[in-house]
């Protein structure tokens, strides 16, 4: 058990900023923390509401814009980072030595900045949609949708080979089984039900957003298979930066 918690300060020092300490952390603790990850990208999601609901009387894009802002100061930009790294990848690399390359180089390309914009820009029209919820609503929303969309990497981590170099840290990590698959599986049905008692989202929709979720960990699983032969880091952020973009689509559809 104590394994078990100390692995979401693990989880929380490997996705964020956030100083919570606990150093030296075992082999173990670093393994579950992938299992950790729906919950604390949860919180982050959860944050990112906050300041979104309290910002929201300046314009509602303006308050997005600033609330994915602080999300990313919390995240370090993790995940964009991943993304971008994955855009120049694929976009710009004909075979896996070049694509393998490209990942390694820290410069943002033209693929790589084309689809922050997309990503950050798409993210905050999305949000912006959601003006007129209460706060709960929105916080217990973004919560959902960060969550569910960390679900999906930790299932890629299990399904598909590493195909890159790691650290001694992120080597530990990306060794999830089905154990921490399904605790993180868990943490999102969690968040969806948050949704649904205290975002007054329906079912319908919330199995609209896990739909989306699972078709793009599909497409997206087979696209780095067939490009790299696995995954790599950036591939994970990549996963979960379209699966946030993807679920607050799904939230802010208003069909007429």
């Amino acid at each position: 058990m104590s394994t078990f918690f100390r692995s979401i300060r693990a989880a929380t020092i490997f996705l964020t900023r956030v100083p919570v300490g606990g150093f030296p952390y075992s082999r173990d603790e670093w393994v579950w923390a992938s299992a950790q990850f729906p919950l604390v990208g949860g919180l982050v999601g959860a944050a990112t509401g906050a300041v979104f609901a309290g910002l929201r009387p300046s314009g509602a894009l303006g308050a997005a814009i600033v609330a994915f802002g602080v999300a990313m100061l919390l995240t370090g930009a993790f995940h964009e980072d991943g993304l971008a790294d994955t855009s120049d990848a694929l976009g710009g690399a004909f075979d896996r030595d070049k694509l393998r390359a490209i990942l390694k180089d820290s410069r943002v390309g033209t693929f790589g900045a084309a689809a922050l914009v997309v990503a950050i820009g798409g993210r905050a029209a999305f949000l912006a949609r959601l003006e007129h919820a209460s706060a709960i609503a929105v916080l217990s929303m973004m919560a959902f949708v960060a969550a569910t969309a960390r679900v999906g990497p930790v299932w890629q981590m299990v399904a598909l080979p590493y195909a890159t170099e790691q650290g001694a840290k992120s080597r530990d990590v990306t060794r999830a089984g089905i154990p921490q698959a399904l605790i993180a599986t868990m943490y999102g049905a969690a968040a969806a039900t948050v949704a649904h008692v205290f975002g007054d989202v329906s079912m319908a929709r919330i199995l609209a957003v896990v739909a989306v979720d699972v078709a793009l960990l599909a497409l997206t699983s087979y696209r780095y298979f067939v490009r790299l032969g696995g995954i790599a880091g950036d591939f994970l952020g990549a996963t979960e930066q379209l699966g946030e973009l993807a679920g607050l689509l799904v939230l802010a559809w208003a069909p007429r």
